[in-house]
């Protein structure tokens, strides 16, 4: 698990970064072990960043800012040994003020947004992850 604190940005969150990531690597440890083992072995094969918000990535100009989470890097059907690792980015103050800063909505949304973003690294489209309640 990546944490990426973003510095300077001139803004007080109404939560503290530290706290929103603990939140989301419990979330995300205890939802992992209640995947199917397919899905489980899928997850152990990307990398997860917990960030503040989007302004990170060396292609976040070309995001709106209110991401909650982003899928980056090749599918699971196109790894082709190109050293590229997969990632899902979530973004943790994005999801805080989303869900109306409430700790269990929060938590809630932490593993609806992986399981999004993971849908993506297991080649689904917006479609097919929206058809499985994860949009």
């Amino acid at each position: 698990m990546v944490l990426v604190p973003r510095h300077g940005s001139g803004k007080v969150p109404a939560m503290d970064f530290e706290t929103l990531s603990s939140w989301a690597d419990e979330e995300l440890k205890s939802l992992v072990k209640i995947l199917p083992a397919d899905v489980q072995a899928a997850a152990k094969k990307v990398v997860i960043s917990l960030e503040e918000q989007p302004g990170q990535g060396s292609a976040d100009e070309e995001l709106e800012g209110d991401e909650l989470g982003l899928f980056e890097g090749p599918t699971a059907q196109d790894e082709d040994g190109s050293g590229e690792t997969p990632r899902i980015r979530l973004f943790l103050m994005n999801l805080w003020e989303d869900t109306g800063e409430e700790e269990h909505d929060y938590r809630d949304e932490v593993g609806t947004t992986f399981l999004h973003e993971l849908g993506h690294y297991l080649g689904w489209d917006e479609e097919e992850v929206a058809e499985r309640g994860l949009e």
